[in-house]
């Protein structure tokens, strides 16, 4: 009968204790196993000659196997065995948290110009985006008011209020022009914040336009027309568009702070004005769902979001 031993190292030369070192033979012959010494030693006694196989593990190292052959009278020594360390693999599961995916979506928006020229920063072509949090809807709306075409818009409106005579009270003139530019950029800044942001932040509402962009005409016709009234909550809820309803009023009462005082309305003047402003807003949703992303170059990729 024989013998096969060995040492198991490490890849420095020191002695690996504790390694379970597996010895195989033929079919019939039960497998053995037993770990390596302190000073990395193993031996297996009183075996038949023959052919076998030696399985070295141990947790942190690469399992190693020899193989051999045990002759007739003679014991079996076997080289030494190294092992060598596992390579350490982690898994790393990324999950971005609701404001981070709420940040790459704005980014997104804020690239939406029509004409590549006027912010389009208010519609989301996204039907599931994420709610934006009080912090993102202040920037938002802070980067659309400061945003050059808005005080080119502003401009225009105070031109054409000059050419109209509109609030005589403020003259005509350069004086009269800067003023009328005042109250035209201060209206539009007032309920920018008002509307889509500071009401929305206390409501808990979405001050967006989400884009349908499928089904029948109609159907599109009449999801703009109601997204006038109706807005969607930071809950994902379709709700009752409180925030752009009281926003348009609270910005008509104030706007009375800075009107010249021949110009200034009442509260029945200002619920008219926020009628209106309805109606436009309905208006302008339909351009949003038929004229509004063909003029805009950069918007999400993809088929359009289903509602």
């Amino acid at each position: 009968m024989g013998s096969i031993s060995g040492a198991v190292l490490d890849v420095t030369g020191a002695p690996v204790s504790g390694a379970q070192v597996r010895l195989t033979r033929e079919a019939t012959t039960p497998v053995q196993v037993t770990p390596t010494a302190q000073d990395g030693h193993f031996s297996f006694t009183d075996l038949a000659p023959g052919p076998f196989e030696l399985s070295i593990g141990l947790a942190g190292f690469k399992t190693k196997t020899v193989s051999g052959t045990l002759p007739t009278t003679e014991g079996c020594l076997v080289p030494a065995v190294r092992l060598e360390l596992a390579p350490v693999v982690t898994d790393v599961s990324v999950r971005l948290t609701t404001e981070e995916i709420a940040e790459e979506q704005i980014k997104e928006q804020e690239q939406q110009r029509l004409l590549a020229v006027i912010p389009n920063f208010y519609t989301s072509y996204v039907a599931d985006a994420a709610p934006m949090n009080p912090k993102q809807k202040f920037e938002l709306a802070w980067k659309l008011v400061i945003d050059p075409s808005s005080f080119v818009i502003a401009g225009i409106i105070a031109g054409g209020q000059q050419a109209n005579n509109s609030f005589p009270g403020y003259g005509q003139g350069a004086a009269g022009y800067a003023r009328r530019f005042g109250v035209a950029y201060g209206d539009f800044f007032i309920g920018t914040y008002i509307g889509s942001a500071i009401l929305p932040s206390i409501l808990k509402q979405d001050p967006r336009y989400f884009y349908k962009g499928t089904g029948t005409t109609k159907s599109r016709i009449l999801y703009a027309i109601s997204r006038s009234v109706m807005t969607k909550g930071d809950n994902g809820h379709w709700q009752p568009d409180y925030s752009g309803i009281l926003g348009s009023l609270a910005a008509g009462g104030i706007s009375n702070l800075y009107y010249p005082e021949g110009s200034r309305h009442g509260f029945g003047t200002t619920v008219n004005n926020t009628l209106i402003g309805i109606g436009t807003s309905a208006g302008v949703n339909i351009l949003q769902e038929f004229v509004f992303r063909k003029l805009t170059p950069k918007t999400p990729k993809g088929d359009p979001p289903t509602n």
